[in-house]
């Protein structure tokens, strides 16, 4: 990897924040080496500020609590629950 990309994602992640990040680039191999390297989270490539309403968007480290829009959103206002119950005459038992 280029000096110069190792140098920015250390100097991305070297931070306590970690709410979004913007890439611009040509080449796929480095959006797609960035995005996974930079701890965000949100990464826009050759975009920015662009949001739907089924993309999780929160942060990381201190930029978050959780996430809001999208099915992750839902997760902060459900419990899992396991019930078992015995199947009498099963053949499993």
């Amino acid at each position: 990897m280029n000096r110069c990309i190792e140098d920015g994602i250390r100097s991305a992640n070297n931070t306590r924040y970690g709410l979004a990040a913007g890439i611009i680039t040509k080449n796929l191999d480095t959006a797609n080496t960035v995005s996974r390297s930079v701890r965000a989270g949100i990464v826009w490539i050759n975009c920015y500020f662009a949001f739907g309403d089924d993309i999780p968007y929160g942060g990381y480290k201190m930029s978050g609590f959780g996430r809001d829009s999208g099915l992750e959103a839902l997760h902060k206002y459900l419990q899992v629950k396991s019930v078992v119950t015995p199947i009498y005459n099963s053949p499993w038992l």
